[in-house]
């Protein structure tokens, strides 16, 4: 198998057919395009999510409290805190294990969340870092939005631009290569991207503003988060390619490696379905975040309409890729 996440197919016959016994208190199950668990304890609900960071570098103890929180938000909950399990390769020190855990306690500082445990352990069993978070967070059983919630019809905005996580990611690892041709300047920008992975606060806004469905765009970039938005309310999508938000960096070293932003993993990117996506996208924007509307939700099919397409020739009406392979992890495995 290549490396990145399941396939829909695989992860529909490998994974989601091994659940265990189905307890009451589970409002929302494991699912296709279902990043949290919903649990009813009474009173608030209990929202949880986990995400993992291999092969961990600077940087990624933040972020992998940044993504599991992102999870959280995206179904409307507050985030509380995370559980850390951190495994380090041997040959690692406790040096090592404190600057994780630095970073980690300064993202749960800047999110007003607490760490609420874990694990820690030096193993043989890696050769690289490894650090998986699971974020809990709280939310009253009336204003949960969940992947499912959307209906056709719904407009689909999206928050700041697409692939912004990916941009920052092959900005720093293969600045060398690309310095010549973009310049240090946009390379030094685009690395800064690093610093708006967050989409706790959008998230909790377009909440408030009556969000249907939400789903942060991480690896598979907008397509897979429209698929999994999609797959999960049982619809499809009509994505307006030439009215997506792509920041100057992000076009200029998508050129140059021949990659499409929209298939560029994109944490700090959030997808909202809703009914009114003007209003939304109005109403993020007075509360200081960037919003665009980009598509909306149809009974079936995954369509891009481009009038300015790009990468590539044509225009039109045309299917999404049909390879879900991120752009960036298509671009490692050719190196």
């Amino acid at each position: 198998m290549q490396a990145g996440k399941l396939s829909t197919a695989e992860l529909r016959r490998r994974v989601l057919t091994h659940l265990g016994h189905r307890r009451p208190e589970v409002r929302v199950r494991a699912g296709v395009g279902l990043d949290s668990a919903v649990i009813d304890l009474g009173g608030d609900l209990c929202v949880v999510s986990s995400d993992p960071i291999t092969g961990a570098g600077e940087g990624a103890g933040r972020l992998a409290v940044v993504v599991s929180c992102n999870d959280v938000a995206a179904m409307g909950a507050v985030p509380v805190g995370v559980q850390v399990t951190l495994l380090l390769p041997e040959g690692a020190g406790p040096e090592d294990v404190e600057r994780f855990m630095e970073e980690v306690s300064g993202a749960c500082e800047a999110l007003g969340i607490e760490v609420l445990g874990g694990h820690t352990e030096i193993t043989s069993r890696v050769t690289a870092p490894v650090l998986v978070t699971t974020a809990v967070g709280r939310v009253p059983p009336e204003r949960l939005v969940q992947a499912s919630g959307a209906r056709a019809g719904d407009g689909l905005v999206v928050t700041k631009g697409v692939g912004l996580e990916g941009t920052a990611i092959l900005a720093t690892d293969f600045a060398q290569d690309l310095e010549p041709r973009v310049g240090a300047e946009v390379l030094a920008r685009a690395r800064r991207f690093t610093e708006e992975l967050s989409v706790v606060a959008e998230a909790l806004a377009a909440a408030r503003l009556g969000a249907t469905a939400m789903h942060d765009v991480t690896e598979g970039g907008l397509y897979g988060a429209c698929r999994e938005m999609a797959l999960a309310s049982g619809l499809g999508v009509e994505l307006w390619t030439d009215h997506l938000p792509v920041r100057p960096e992000t076009r200029a070293i998508c050129e140059v490696l021949g990659m499409d932003p929209a298939g560029l993993i994109s944490s700090g990117t959030l997808l909202i379905a809703a009914p009114d996506p003007e209003a939304m996208a109005g109403g993020l924007k007075e509360e200081g975040f960037q919003a665009f509307p980009v598509g909306r939700l149809v009974p079936s099919g995954f369509w891009r309409l481009e009038r300015k397409p790009f990468p590539g020739p044509g225009a039109g009406r045309r299917p999404f890729p049909e390879d879900e392979e991120d752009e960036l992890w298509r671009f490692l495995r050719t190196r």
